[in-house]
């Protein structure tokens, strides 16, 4: 039974990663000529309907990541000057759903935006003043710097490329998806830090079960 909540990561014609599609609009841009290559498994192989001619059946392969024809008109902001739009999830999966004041790692029913610099005393809305935080914490914060509130920050908040912005958009990313991915983050990245830690330790894991 193919598992048709698989999302796919589409890409512009010179592999800028744009967003994920799920396969209903990746079937329709091969169907209608807009996909340029496919990389990636095959994670879908659809079948159509039989040639009376030859008796064959068609099918459409769907595969991991597909480039569509054209380019992004602003790819070339993608680099340098991008800032994602700000969510929770976003958020939450950039932190990996920890409290960066507690260290604890919860539920997202029980995380919260806290603003750094809160908003009362100037602050703003944006990745580099946004961390993840528990509802205590934020309640005990209120509306105080953490060096106010005798509060230990964990971690320095970072606004994420528009790579990174998509892979924190992601459900289920496989493998090929990921390579693909964090060949466009920077090399710098805290993200790609992070996910190569984890690969080598669930390496470690595999090695030894």
């Amino acid at each position: 039974m193919l598992n048709l909540s698989q999302q796919v990561l589409r890409t512009d014609v010179t592999g800028m990663p744009l967003e994920w599609i799920g396969y209903q609009e990746a079937v329709k841009l091969i169907f209608l000529g807009q996909v340029s290559y496919a990389l990636g498994r095959v994670l879908y192989r659809l079948r159509g309907g039989t040639c009376a001619a030859t008796g064959h059946q068609s099918a459409i392969p769907v595969n991991a990541i597909l480039a569509t024809n054209g380019t992004h008109p602003n790819a070339h902001r993608f680099y340098d000057q991008y800032t994602p739009p700000l969510s929770n999830r976003a958020l939450f999966r950039r932190d990996q759903n920890l409290c960066l004041y507690c260290g604890g790692q919860f539920q997202v029913r029980d995380l919260s935006r806290d603003h750094v610099k809160p908003l009362a005393q100037g602050g703003a809305d944006v990745w580099a003043n946004v961390v993840t935080a528990c509802k205590r914490c934020n309640n005990h914060k209120g509306s105080r710097t953490p060096e106010q509130a005798g509060m230990q920050l964990l971690a320095i908040p970072f606004s994420p490329t528009h790579a990174e912005y998509v892979y924190l958009q992601g459900r289920r990313i496989l493998s090929d998806q990921m390579d693909f991915l964090l060949a466009h983050f920077p090399r710098n990245s805290v993200l790609r830090q992070r996910l190569n830690k984890n690969r080598k330790a669930d390496c470690r894991v595999s090695g030894a079960t």
